[in-house]
């Protein structure tokens, strides 16, 4: 995995956590309005744009590893997928006491960032504590914004039955 990014002012504008939310609130909002009349007059063209522009926005900002289930919110607008293990759902016990991450040292841990920026998040905030079901592989490199409206980020893939191991 490549190392996190630092581009000049993005960890400026993570350190805003509550300025992102209401930015977040305000695209989600904005795009349940116009998707359906996008996806209408050119499906194609409109799936492009989506995807051009998380590349380029959440890319610069979080480092977007383009997973196609995008949790920003629920992570104090910190990305998961900077993890090197991949984590979603807390740190993996290796964070050191400074708060770095075990396999990157330089690094802060991004469970730790994502809990403290999720504290300053009053609407979405309470979400770090949730359980994100793991990453959908297949979703990858495809539109977050495009999954989320069309209710498929939330599916369960074909053979992730929910009664493991029980009896």
């Amino acid at each position: 995995m490549r190392e996190a990014r630092r581009w000049p002012g993005s960890e400026w504008l993570k350190d805003r956590p509550r300025a992102l939310e209401r930015i977040y609130d305000w695209a989600e909002r904005l795009l349940r309005l116009l998707y359906p009349l996008l996806n209408r007059i050119s499906p194609k063209a409109t799936e492009r744009l989506l995807i051009w522009s998380e590349e380029v926005g959440k890319g610069y900002l979080f480092n977007c590893q383009m997973c196609g289930q995008c949790i920003l919110h629920s992570t104090g607008m910190t990305c998961p997928m900077n993890c090197p293990k991949n984590l979603r759902n807390g740190p993996c016990g290796g964070v050191r006491r400074d708060g770095h991450c075990e396999v990157i040292p330089e690094r802060m841990c991004v469970w730790v960032q994502a809990w403290e920026r999720s504290q300053a998040m009053p609407r979405y905030g309470h979400e770090i504590t949730l359980i994100q079901p793991p990453v959908d592989r297949s979703l990858h490199r495809t539109s977050a914004w495009i999954n989320l409206l069309e209710g498929i980020d939330t599916q369960t893939p074909p053979g992730w039955g929910t009664n493991h191991g029980s009896s």
